[in-house]
């Protein structure tokens, strides 16, 4: 049995290879799932996506309904409620595999996620056999009403709200709501809204109630198919019994349910990745000039071989937390506590790493289109190849699902918060890393075996983090967290080591499977990662320290910045070389 560790303390304790999960490890039933979802990819989205940006009536909430019958709208939903039971690893794959279908991927991410486990994790047991079954079947669509005008970010701060009527027996909701994906066809809506102005709470409200109209689709840079209006209700009448969840408790329904959908955001962005990554590659290798294929020319090969590395160290950190997930459902719900307890206990329990998660792969896939579109040339700005659609798709996973620096934020806001609670012993390894700068450096023997030299980088990017992370708590004690700039630079440092560290942990299980000769490319990934993270660990550091420290303890503490962030020399450029020479052997990403 793996040892699972808790959430945020792989930056305090080491962790084995054997204790992770590999996507080299999915079992035959999960590489079908996968393979059904591409298929549905292939046959019934991606010839149609014209069409599907077009909002053809009827187009959208009919594939969802071809996706039910599937059984892919219902894969973790248990099947005392319609779904197929399967684990979280399972929905991950799900999740990543249906990601790269454009906007239905948004619209399938929305009723899947957003649009039913509020009411699966939150419901009473009428309210999940009314609604459940339908909603994992595809009969229902599924939607979810946050967000207003003036409270994106400040969720909390919405002006919607709702009043008991007279007899008892309705709330009559008066506000609107805006940005709501699968809003002009869906069935089944989760509202927040206030209770007399002040109670936060949720509502299932559905289609056709009096008072509840909505408005026309709204005009997007991008995810053109994606249905998307805004929302009003005049008195809307809802029965007391579709309250979701406690009166005055909405919020904790808001934020668990954004915990699983900003792992799940991760992973869709990572399928997205994917396909836009294989496109390029095929049109790197037809396209010519200079009478040479241009995946022939050194700074194409460069630019391939980067997405690669970016996709294959995102795949491993999102499988990674799977599992952890996966396991802490598992000993929760051994310990008693119910579906809906286990499910979003372990979602919460690696709340930091969801929030990662959703950093990296957005920025991972914004990455990988901007640059497929600089391989494309001028090709990439046409509307004829899809790179250009996968572009305009593209920018808004780093806004919703919170937005990447809300994310930041969060991710060391969350950290510091466990430790001031006792949950996470960050002060003790602070402390060894304070004594270790005022020590004489160590030169004696390097340690010695596979991997040691990237190793001893993981860990001492981790004391990277330490170092600047203690030093800002004790400088600016209650006053951090209104220095975004600083926080922002230790959550950088964070997510780059996180994903460094998961990236080194698949390549020792790989190679202690298939030995150094068969991982020889995932070798050159790793390397080139390491070699990179540490200058821009480096940098983060600088910025974050130069903006708070002074005199010798900044001087001190500098030289322990540049000790920590010293790699051992690598040629990156024949690395990368390597790595786009197995890109055109496999005809796209197959690594």
């Amino acid at each position: 049995m793996a040892t699972t560790i808790k959430g945020g303390e792989w930056i305090i304790k080491d962790v084995a290879a054997s204790d992770i999960f590999i996507p080299e490890e999915f079992n035959e039933e999960q590489l079908m799932v996968r393979d059904m979802c591409n298929q549905f990819l292939d046959t019934e989205v991606l010839p149609i996506v014209d069409r599907i940006d077009k909002l053809e009536p009827g187009l959208m909430p009919g594939l969802l309904a071809k996706a039910g019958e599937q059984g892919l709208l219902g894969i973790t939903i248990p099947e005392a409620y319609g779904g197929s039971g399967k684990d979280f690893i399972t929905s991950t794959i799900v999740a990543e595999s249906l990601g790269g279908g454009y906007s239905f991927s948004v619209a399938n991410a929305a009723h899947t996620g957003i649009g039913t486990l509020p009411i699966l994790y939150f419901g009473t047991e009428a309210q999940r056999q009314k609604y459940v079954p339908k909603l994992a079947s595809g009969e229902f669509k599924g939607s979810y009403g946050l967000t207003e005008p003036n409270s994106g970010s400040d969720a909390l701060s919405a002006k919607t709200t709702a009043k008991l009527s007279a007899d008892g027996k309705h709330y009559l909701l008066n506000g609107q709501k805006c940005w709501i994906t699968n809003g002009g066809f869906a069935d089944v809506y989760t509202v927040f809204a206030k209770i007399d102005g002040e109670q936060f709470t949720a509502f299932i409200v559905e289609r056709g109630m009096e008072g509840f109209t909505q408005g026309p689709e709204e005009h997007k840079m991008g995810i053109k198919g994606s249905s998307t209006v805004q929302l009003y209700f005049q008195d809307c009448k809802v029965p007391v019994e579709n309250v979701l969840g406690e009166i005055g408790r909405g919020h904790i329904i808001a934020f668990n349910i954004l915990n699983i959908g900003r792992l799940k955001l991760g992973a869709a962005t990572l399928g997205g990745a994917r396909r836009a990554l294989t496109t390029t590659i095929q049109y790197a290798k037809a396209r010519e000039q200079f009478k040479l294929p241009i995946v022939k020319f050194g700074a194409i090969r460069h630019k391939l071989a980067e997405m690669a590395i970016r996709s294959w160290v995102c795949e491993t950190a999102l499988y990674r937390v799977s599992k952890n997930i996966d396991e802490k459902e598992h000993e929760l719900f051994a310990s008693g506590k119910d579906l809906s307890a286990a499910l979003l206990g372990a979602a919460e329990e690696y709340a930091i790493e969801c929030a990662i998660l959703k950093v990296f792969g957005s920025e991972v896939l914004d990455f990988i289109v901007d640059e497929g579109v600089q391989v494309h040339g001028g090709n990439g700005y046409s509307d004829e190849y899809l790179i250009s659609k996968a572009y305009r798709d593209s920018r808004i996973n780093r806004i919703y699902e919170g937005t990447n620096e809300i994310n930041r934020l969060l991710t060391v806001d969350m950290v510091l918060k466990r430790a001031m609670k006792g949950q996470l012993d960050l002060m003790g390894p602070a402390m060894n890393v304070q004594k270790e700068l005022m020590s004489i450096p160590d030169f004696g023997a390097e340690e010695e075996g596979l991997f040691a030299k990237e190793k001893k980088a993981v860990a001492n990017f981790k004391k990277c983090i330490l170092m600047v992370a203690g030093a800002a708590v004790q400088k600016l004690m209650m006053t951090l967290n209104k220095e975004q700039e600083i926080l922002m630079n230790i959550a950088d440092m964070s997510i780059i080591t996180f994903h460094a560290e998961s990236a080194l942990l698949r390549l020792e299980k790989l190679t202690a499977t298939k030995g150094e000769a068969a991982t020889s490319i995932q070798a050159d990934i790793v390397r080139t990662y390491i070699s990179d993270a540490s200058d821009a660990i480096n940098k983060a550091g600088k910025d974050a320290l130069n903006s708070f420290a002074e005199g010798d303890e900044l001087k001190m503490m500098h030289i322990g910045l540049k000790r920590f962030t010293k790699t051992e020399p690598f040629n990156t450029k024949e690395a990368r070389r390597r790595i786009c020479a197995q890109l055109v052997a496999d005809d796209g990403y197959k690594l």
